[in-house]
This record gives C-alpha cells, sequence and structure tokens, in this order.
C-alpha cells in the first residue's frame, strides 16, 4: 500500500507543479478559444491541461518501474506499456484538437485507433465472467470489438461531462478510488497478481486528478481540455479492461471456494458494472446516453454540441457552479462506492441497498433545495462572506436607524441637491447575473439561452 501511496504522491505533485507553466504555454500558443454557446465560464480560459496529466502518468510509471514490488507488474504484464502507447497516441490527438478543433469523426477514429494500439500490446478482454453461465472466452474479434467499445464509450463518457470547473477531474477521481478499494481487494486480499496492473492505474488516476483539480476548481485557471478527459477516460477504461478480462476467475474459485458458477456470482455486482461502465462511471455515462437520445430526437447529429447535459441542467434548476459540482460528486460516489460495498458485502446486501436508498433520498433533497443558503449567527457575520449575512430588516440600517434617516445625511455630505443612488436608477446598466448565482443586484441566471454551438464536441 506504501508503494501505491508514493506512485500516487509523485504522480500528483509532478501534475500540480507543471500545470503552471502548462498554462503559460497555452496562453503564448493561443490555446485559448472564444466562449461558445453552450459554455458557461464567462472569460476565455486556456486549455491544454491535459499536458500536464500526461506528464504526471509518464512520471507515476516510471516510479513504480524502480520501486521493489511494483516493479513486478513490468516484468510479468505488458499492460503498463500498453496503456503508455494508447495514452500517448490519445494525447496528441487532444492537444492538436485543443489547438485547432479537429472533427468529431477524427476525433472518433483516433479514439478507436489507440484502442487498437492497447489491444495489440496484449491489454484486451480475453474472458467474461456470466452469470448463470460461468466464464465465458471471447475469441480475438469478440475480445478486440469489446475492447474497443469499452474504451470510446467511457473517452466519450468522461469527455461529454467535462463541462464545468473541477467536475470531470473529481468524478473520475471519485470512480479511481473506488475502482482503486475494489482491484486492491483483489490483489491483495485473494493474492490475485493479474489484478496488480489495475490497482496501480487507479492510483495513478487518482494523482492525475488530484494534481490537477487545485488549477482547475471554480472559478478555473486552465481547463484539461480534450488532451485531459480523454486521456483520464483512457486510463479508467484501460483498468476496468485489466481487471475484468484478465483476472482468471479460476484462481478467485480457489480463494473463494466452490464451483466457477459461484465464483462468478460472488463476484457478480462489481464484474458486469467494470465490464459495461454502468456504476463506475454512471453519472458520465447516463449524460452520454441521454445527449446521443436527445440530439436524435430533435434531428441533429450525435456529436453536435449543446447546452442539455446534466450539469447545464443543474444550473438551470438555480443551483450555483459550485453546489452543481458538488452534487454531481455526491451522486458519483454514492454510485461507485456502493457498488463496491455491495461486492464486498455481498451477504449483507440489503443493509447496504438501504443504506443506498436513503442517501439517495438525500440527494434528491439537495435537488429540490436549489435556493437554500446557510446563515451563520449574527455575532458571526463579519466573519464569513456577505452571501452567508442574515438580510437586514427593510428600512433600517445595520445599526438599527432608520433609513431615510441614514440617506438624509449621505446627501447632505454630498453637498448637492441633484446627486442621489435614485436619481441614477434610469441611467444605470443592468448587470447580469454571473453563473455561480445570484449577484448583488441580479437575479439567478437561469441560463435560457439554448442556441446551438458553433462547434462539436
Amino acid at each position: 500500500m506504501r508503494e501505491y501511496l508514493l506512485t500516487l504522491c509523485i504522480t500528483a505533485a509532478v501534475t500540480y507543479l507543471l500545470t503552471g507553466p502548462v498554462r503559460k504555454f497555452a496562453i503564448v500558443a493561443g490555446a485559448m478559444p472564444e466562449i461558445r454557446a453552450r459554455d458557461v465560464h464567462r472569460e476565455p480560459t486556456p486549455r491544454l491541461g491535459g499536458i500536464a496529466m500526461f506528464f504526471g502518468l509518464c512520471a507515476g510509471l516510471l516510479v513504480a518501474d524502480h520501486l521493489t514490488n511494483l516493479d513486478q507488474v513490468f516484468e510479468s504484464s505488458n499492460e503498463p506499456r500498453a496503456l503508455l502507447s494508447g495514452a500517448a497516441l490519445i494525447w496528441l490527438i487532444g492537444v492538436l484538437d485543443d489547438k485547432f478543433e479537429i472533427d468529431a469523426l477524427i476525433k472518433l477514429g483516433g479514439q478507436m485507433i489507440a484502442a487498437g494500439v492497447m489491444v495489440m500490446q496484449g491489454l484486451t478482454i480475453l474472458w467474461l465472467p456470466i452469470p448463470g453461465v460461468g466464464t465465458v472466452s471471447l475469441t480475438q474479434w469478440q475480445g478486440t470489438l469489446l475492447t474497443v467499445a469499452l474504451v470510446v464509450i467511457t473517452i466519450n463518457a468522461v469527455n461529454f461531462v467535462d463541462g464545468l470547473d473541477g467536475l470531470a477531474a473529481g468524478m473520475v477521481c471519485i470512480a479511481a478510488a473506488a475502482f482503486f478499494l475494489y482491484a486492491y481487494r483483489i490483489w491483495y486480499g485473494y493474492g490475485i497478481e493479474s489484478a496488480a496492473p489495475a490497482t496501480l492505474f487507479a492510483a495513478i488516476l487518482m494523482g492525475m486528478c488530484l494534481g490537477f483539480l487545485p488549477h482547475n476548481m471554480h472559478p478555473a485557471r486552465i481547463f484539461m481540455g480534450d488532451s485531459g478527459s480523454m486521456l483520464i477516460g483512457l486510463v479508467l477504461a484501460a483498468g476496468a479492461i485489466s481487471i475484468t478480462g484478465q483476472v482468471d476467475p479460476d484462481a478467485l474459485k480457489l480463494n473463494l471456494g466452490g464451483s466457477t458458477r459461484d465464483t462468478t456470482h460472488a463476484m457478480l455486482p462489481v464484474f458486469i458494472p467494470l465490464l459495461m461502465p454502468l456504476t463506475i462511471i454512471a453519472i458520465p455515462f447516463a449524460d452520454l446516453v441521454l445527449a446521443i437520445v436527445r440530439r436524435t430526437w430533435n434531428g441533429q447529429s450525435p456529436f453536435a454540441a449543446d447546452r442539455g447535459h446534466l450539469h447545464h441542467r443543474l444550473l438551470e434548476i438555480g443551483h450555483s457552479h459550485s453546489r452543481a459540482v458538488l452534487i454531481m460528486y455526491f451522486w458519483s460516489a454514492l454510485i461507485a462506492f456502493g457498488a463496491v460495498a455491495y461486492s464486498v458485502h455481498s451477504a449483507s446486501g440489503t443493509w447496504v441497498m438501504l443504506s443506498v436508498v436513503a442517501l439517495s433520498f438525500v440527494g434528491l433533497l439537495l435537488l429540490l433545495l436549489p435556493r437554500f443558503t446557510p446563515h451563520t449567527p449574527r455575532w458571526a457575520e463579519h466573519l464569513v462572506p456577505p452571501r452567508y449575512r442574515r438580510r437586514r430588516a427593510a428600512g433600517r440600517t445595520p445599526d438599527g436607524e432608520p433609513a431615510d434617516a441614514a440617506t438624509a445625511d449621505t446627501r447632505a455630505e454630498k453637498g448637492e441637491e441633484g446627486e442621489s443612488d435614485e436619481g441614477d436608477e434610469g441611467e444605470r446598466t443592468p448587470i447580469p447575473a454571473g453563473v455561480n448565482g445570484a449577484t448583488a443586484i441580479g437575479a439567478r441566471s437561469r441560463f435560457t439561452d439554448r442556441r446551438k454551438a458553433g462547434s462539436s464536441r
């Protein structure tokens, strides 16, 4: 565990330290596209954050190769090299897209080629545990097609959810943490050495996201862009492929006892979700499916960008930027860690399900309270920002004096009869509400503008 933590920290440190210089490079290189109709931010922000994340990935793999226990992963398996090859290709495509806005079909082709490169080097699905049947061996073509499909789905699911500051990096970090717990349990708890690469991939992925998040939290100073979102999506898919299609169920049978069919049923709660990412990346996957259905129903291309994603819906309801991100974090953690908890405590699965249902009810309450803002006691109001202070009663100043008297004294100090605040109301230009909720003088933005974006993503 200590070596995994060291690899995570090195990856996070390299990613964090390189993000600042990468931001300056992105500004100089002109990787600051104009604000599009679907964008939430209001100021041009540099992209190319994926450059720092890629070098963090390289640093994590390099450190792990020189550690005592983790170097066996590189000696006994070619999966780390396969991951690095596919990641380099998908990262290069993402960098070109961040700078030149390449076509969506070209990106799709690049994603398939990157997945094919990993398959050629051994990172592929060899067999599937099917409930009621047992282990089903796949032919080379079947394994290749299933692997490519899983990689493409995961990459685009993560790419689609990358719409708010810190959203994609945080959700993938949560998914990677849940995935790490599961993979480490298979490797250390059951002694399955073939689960070690997936555990390493999850640790490195957490480091990439944690190192980038301080620069990407709202208000973001830099975006990861497609070079980052496609990269972390590919790493997440590689871990799922490694532990789902590479771990031999016969080895699990020897540790769990019983037949192969019993072993398959015992590991089913996480095997199938990892195969088709419906729990670990359930929220991005749902957003992907809803986007395709919505655009096809409206007669648009599935790759046409719009403002109908789940995070846009939360902003329209009335949630602030930060609260919308935290709500998405909550649901991702609930589904991912709920699936892992159910796989560990399958015997007491009823209590796990009841806990998930109870927490889901809490999440629904959070969705229905977009205007709730906690207030601090009056004695502590000077210690917190103005938005957390109680509103004063109409006609009274903070000292309890009538507002009219205070206004009269202010006018007398000005010395000019025509200089008053009321006289300027007709000429004052209204300030629109920001994306983070209501401003001091404006109402909360509702994002009613649903114009089509000028470019696809």
